[in-house]
């Protein structure tokens, strides 16, 4: 798997959405962040479980497409497994996310999710089909 490195790619309306900010992709490797607010809260006052899991979904994608892209095939996940370990109400969250596996059809990354004092907040792993873009 080849590539090269992106700086702050450019964010879709669904990274926006989730207050995700990318700083950096390569094929092996995604860093960013998200400000998490109150806009971000299920009814019991604490951040949703969905953006944890939206952002290891997209952190993990963009750099497994990255990583295949020279072939002309995208990464779609098939699998996200998202564990919420901590909870927060508000500050900054630091994504990062790394390939496990790599091969012809399929990618595995994992992403840990940490607060500012570098706890973790949550961990995923997604598991992604190289395909053919449609």
């Amino acid at each position: 798997m080849t590539g090269s490195t992106t700086p702050n790619p450019k964010p879709t309306r669904f990274m926006e959405a989730c207050g995700l900010v990318v700083n950096e992709v390569s094929p092996t490797h995604v860093t960013g962040w998200i400000d998490l607010t109150a806009d971000f809260h299920q009814p019991f006052g604490i951040v949703h479980g969905g953006v944890y899991a939206s952002a290891v979904e997209s952190a993990a994608s963009m750099g497994a497409t990255a990583a295949v892209s020279d072939k002309g095939l995208i990464a779609v996940g098939v699998n996200n497994n998202t564990n919420f370990l901590r909870s927060m109400t508000e500050g900054r969250v630091i994504i990062e996310a790394r390939a496990i596996s790599q091969s012809r059809t399929q990618q595995l990354w994992e992403v840990e999710i940490t607060d500012e004092q570098d706890r973790l907040v949550a961990t995923g792993q997604l598991r992604l089909q190289n395909v053919t873009p449609r």
